[in-house]
């Protein structure tokens, strides 16, 4: 299963979803710990994209290395 093919969910909730999915974040987590939870999940992305980025780099470096062979 592909990331794309769950997209279609996420994207088809209704207008009044939304207000509900708020609530239960805020009743699950309080007011005050919702800034720390986006902290963290934006730090998690961020190493992430960085994992990601060194893994292509050395993907390019070793192609680059078996091109000049």
């Amino acid at each position: 299963m592909s990331i794309f093919s769950t997209i279609p969910l996420f994207l088809g909730l209704n207008g009044w979803e939304w207000p509900i999915i708020l609530i239960v974040v805020l009743l699950l987590f309080g007011g005050k710990k919702i800034p720390e939870l986006m902290k963290g999940i934006g730090k998690g992305v961020r190493s992430f994209k960085d994992g990601m980025k060194e893994v292509k780099d050395e993907i390019e470096k070793e192609d680059d290395t078996d091109a000049k062979k």
